[in-house]
């Protein structure tokens, strides 16, 4: 049974879920027919989003990574971030994240992000 859910709360779910690097919790965002688009590819499904958060989670569970939200905007069913972060490989000055929550998935989402070699 599909439940009406708040953007925000699906919104918060998967920026904590990010932080703790929990797969899991994340995919539990994304519905069998998500699209996420970035400036490196778009990913469709559950198996081609959970493949680039396998790669996000390489990069940011490793010690010594910064991330701060700068912005946030949630005008259901819409809602839009801005962060900047920092691993030990990689700066990511600015990224931008659009999210498409209709209801209690994130249907469609966007990221694009400048990304430059730490080392």
């Amino acid at each position: 049974t599909s439940r009406m859910t708040d953007t925000d709360t699906i919104l918060d779910n998967h920026l904590e879920a990010f932080v703790q690097h929990d797969l899991s919790d994340i995919m539990d965002n994304y519905a069998d027919e998500s699209v996420l688009v970035t400036n490196i590819g778009t990913f469709s499904g559950q198996s081609g989003i959970e493949h680039l958060f396998d790669d996000l989670f390489a990069d940011f569970s490793q010690d010594g990574t910064t991330i701060d939200i700068k912005k946030r905007i949630v005008k259901r069913p819409f809602a839009y971030i801005v962060w900047r972060a920092e691993t030990p490989e990689n700066v990511y000055e600015f990224a931008a994240e659009t999210f498409y929550i209709p209801e209690d998935k994130i249907q469609f989402q966007t990221l694009a992000a400048d990304i430059s070699s730490n080392n």
